[in-house]
């Protein structure tokens, strides 16, 4: 880094904005929300959705509200093409919601852009073009009315082929991309040009989406510039203002919320953030936001931990642990003066009703979903760590959330009995003792399983009550295999419904740690944890421990040992 980092960089020139109106506003109302996870979210990603991810992920976000959803860019490839098609020829979007595309200006992506559209009942042509000094220098090696041609001609040709789609709602969006780094003088002379060739009015306006595309300044900058937009551009009663923030400098949020108050009426972002770079905007952060003031955000996140689950699975992304709202560490305090004062305002707060006022706590985390304490702790008077924090931090143990909630109230339940606190060696050997060293009646000798063809056979040897059993069985797995071989001899019916597994340190030698949970007849869904070298051996240890302790709730004694 340089000592001097004005010898290589200069600071972002603000916006001659006289009387200013945007400091002193308040929001009162949520936005037109607008989600691009399966566009721009999408195109930041390694490995990008396949048809069905995507269709996964918009029937989430239907689910979630959202009326606008930008689902591609049909012109970049035959997937994103294919993805328009199906949605509209099997008739998956909801008749209260508008798909959105995006295309450059130019006439071949903007042809097969309209292709794609047609027979959809309601549709947003998203046209953009990139607009700052640095794009029009160094990307196309135009001047700025080159720039400004280039988007009345992208506009014509998609106002010449709108004809084509006879019996669609369409409306026009246009971004000069890279606004927040554009002069505003040639972003509303650029953006008033494609007004001049759309003609938009007051009862069928065009989206005027004014994007931070890299943030390059502080957030109040960028509300100046919408601000100055909103003031000085012509015709503002027949735009929608949209907003499109990226997190480059930490503050989307920001950025967004400033913009909001200097006039914009709509947002673009995705969720969770996932975008180019440092991400897109966060809705869910936004809407959450409005939601804490009383404002309804028209969006619903009330299963924000099984949206975060589709999102996850759909994208390979991970929500981070403190990622504001829908992380997982997000409503769970390690310290003791938190956690004290979290109890008192929750006890406090369910006596006496009222507006939400607990210390700590911005809004009651059953609203979405949540407890306050998701991984349950030691013990809840000491206010130390957690039965999962300390066994991951301490030893490398990742109990799978079920399985915390499974072993919390038996680790809490044995710090009581005790009295005091435990240490993480104590609350290891509590764990080991309930999963791990349980051989009743269930106990393995041998186990050797290969297939074929998708088929696997296992041979293993089995104690059952202190008497050697051989078994054998085949499944499309080792552990279905295993699995068929106990039930034909006796074992409770089961099935199993979650596994996980890593490793236990590094090395050739390291240990896997297995986590089974299987479900019963009746119902009930015990885990069982397997350790050993052998990562297959493992999963066969902690089918076992699974069934012991199943065997043991059936006879009442679960967690009494």
């Amino acid at each position: 880094m340089f000592s001097q980092p004005s010898q290589k960089y200069r600071p972002f020139p603000p916006v001659a904005l006289s009387n200013r109106q945007w400091p002193s506003r308040v929001l009162t109302k949520a936005p037109i929300w607008s989600s691009v996870d399966l566009r721009d979210g999408n195109q930041a990603l390694a490995v990008p959705m396949n048809v069905s991810q995507k269709l996964e992920m918009f029937d989430a976000l239907v689910k979630c509200g959202f009326k606008e959803i930008e689902v591609g860019f049909p012109s970049a490839s035959n997937t994103e093409f294919a993805f328009n098609r199906c949605l509209i020829d099997d008739q998956r979007i909801p008749d209260d919601v508008t798909i959105q595309v995006l295309v450059q200006a130019r006439e071949d992506l903007i042809e097969r852009t309209v292709e794609s559209l047609i027979g959809a009942k309601s549709v947003i042509i998203h046209l953009y073009n990139s607009t700052s000094p640095a794009q029009r220098k160094y990307v196309f090696g135009l001047e700025k009315s080159d720039i400004l041609n280039m988007a009345v001609r992208g506009a014509q040709w998609i106002k010449d082929r709108l004809h084509k789609l006879q019996g669609t709602k369409v409306t026009l969006q246009y971004s000069p991309e890279s606004f927040s780094a554009t002069e505003v003088e040639f972003a509303k002379e650029i953006s008033e040009a494609v007004m001049d060739v759309w003609q938009p009015t007051p009862e069928h306006k065009m989206i005027l989406n004014l994007p931070d595309t890299v943030e390059v300044a502080m957030p109040n900058v960028y509300a100046d510039q919408i601000e100055w937009m909103c003031t000085n551009i012509k015709n503002r009663d027949s735009l929608i203002i949209s907003l499109h923030t990226h997190n480059d400098r930490g503050t989307g949020t920001a950025a967004t919320e400033l913009g909001l108050l200097a006039g914009a009426d709509r947002v673009e972002g995705t969720l969770f953030g996932n975008g180019e770079r440092t991400g897109n905007l966060d809705i869910v952060q936004v809407a959450m936001n409005l939601y804490m003031h009383g404002i309804s955000p028209n969006l619903d996140f009330s299963n924000l931990n099984g949206l975060r689950e589709v999102y996850e699975r759909c994208t390979g992304m991970t929500v981070p642990a403190r990622q504001p709202y829908s992380g997982e560490l997000v409503f769970t305090a390690f310290s003791g003066s938190h956690q004290d004062a979290i109890k008192k305002g929750l006890t406090a707060w369910e006596k006496q009703g009222g507006p939400w006022d607990v210390p700590y706590l911005t809004i009651d985390p059953k609203d979405i979903g949540r407890e306050y304490s998701e991984v349950i702790r030691v013990n809840s008077q000491s206010g130390k760590g957690g039965v999962a924090y300390l066994l991951e931090s301490e030893f490398g143990i990742e109990l799978p959330k079920d399985l915390q909630r499974e072993f919390g109230p038996l680790a809490n339940d044995a710090v009581d009995q005790l009295g005091r606190e435990v240490t993480a060696a104590e609350l290891k050997a509590m764990f080991w003792k309930e999963y791990m060293e349980r051989q009743q009646p269930y106990a393995l000798k041998h186990f050797h399983a290969d297939g074929t063809g998708g088929v696997f056979r296992c041979r293993a040897s089995v104690f059952i009550n202190g008497v050697e059993t051989s078994l054998t069985g085949e499944g499309n797995g080792p552990v279905a295999a295993f699995v068929q071989a106990l039930q034909e001899n006796g074992t409770p019916s089961f099935e199993i419904t979650s596994y996980k597994e890593h490793s236990l340190g590094a090395g050739a030698e390291a240990s896997a740690i297995s986590y089974i949970q299987i479900k019963l007849a009746n119902g009930k869904t015990p885990w069982g944890v397997g350790v050993d070298t052998n990562i297959e051996l493992a999963s066969i240890k902690a089918v076992l421990s699974a069934v012991n302790r199943a065997v043991e709730r059936t006879l009442g004694v679960i967690g009494a040992r």
